[in-house]
Parts: C-alpha cells; structure tokens; sequence
C-alpha cells in the first residue's frame, strides 16, 4: 500500500470523522487526493464502513457474551449459521475459527443476563444436533475494563513499525 494510502487509512482508524481537509493537513497532501484516496478505499472494499465506536455500557448494554462452538463442519451448517447470525442483531461477530477444539465463534451484545439467557437458549436449540460443544465467557460491561475496543490501536501498531 503507498505511503499517502496507508497514511489516509490510519489517519481514519484514529478518527473517522476527521475531515478531508485536516487528514490532507496531517499528510502534507492536497484535499483532493485525500478525497480520491478515501473514495478508492471505499470502492475496493478495504474500508468496509465509516462508524462510531460508542460506551455500549451507556447504550444499556451490561453483558458482552463470546460463545465457542464445535460444530459439524458442512455446506448446510454454514448457510444456516450464516442465515442465523445475520438475523440477530445481538450478534456483532460470528466467524469460524481453530483452538480448543472449537470451530466457531460467536460475539454478542446484552442487556442483561435474563436477556443473555433467552438468546443463547435460542441459538443452541435452532443449532440443534449441529451444535456439538458450546463453551460462552460472559464479560461485564459495566466492571472495569482494562482496555476498551478501539480500532484506534492498529494505527498506534503501524506507526511503531
């Protein structure tokens, strides 16, 4: 990646909402190359979407759940965990994945546990038979976080390199 390309996309990771007229400052780049490097970035796909990062604890949210799964591993258990996690809109991840013997992973966002307790009742019964393990960690959202979520780090990760 050029060095004005990389330059625009940590400068976004820090802060998206950053104008193109302040990153074109930042960069020693003209506004308009700012623009066309942001657009191009968009286009193919390596920004997938401009968005905010909020204290989901202020939203009302109290539980971050992470659920492991091993899973049979097929065409027909993919399509219907991918049908299923795009229609939770608690699910703010899902993807497979290795370690522990598990094969799958799914992050969620709750209310609280009540709430917690009926989606994961729900998602282990419509995985049925699939589902042969599930181990969850439930994170306090409320408790003291030692380092909260932030794509902000990449950017200090590339500039110490």
């Amino acid at each position: 990646m050029k060095k004005t390309t990389m330059g625009v996309l940590l400068e976004l990771l820090k802060d998206s909402s950053k104008s193109d007229r302040k990153l074109a400052k930042i960069l020693g780049v003209s506004q308009p190359t700012v623009s066309r490097t942001r657009s191009r970035l968009a286009k193919e796909g390596v920004i997938k979407e401009f968005t905010v990062i909020p204290d989901l604890s202020k939203m009302g949210f109290e539980i971050l759940a992470v659920n492991c799964f091993r899973t049979r591993i097929n065409k027909r258990v993919t399509e219907k965990a991918k049908e299923r996690t795009k229609a939770s809109p608690n699910i703010i991840f899902a993807s497979r994945c290795q370690g522990g013997g598990k094969t799958g992973i799914v992050m969620s966002l709750h209310k609280n546990y009540t709430d917690y307790s009926k989606f994961i009742s729900k998602l282990l019964a419509e995985g049925g038979e699939d589902i042969e393990e599930n181990e969850t960690y439930l994170i306090s959202l409320k408790d003291y976080i030692t380092k909260p979520f932030s794509l902000k780090h990449i950017a200090e990760l590339y500039e110490k390199q």
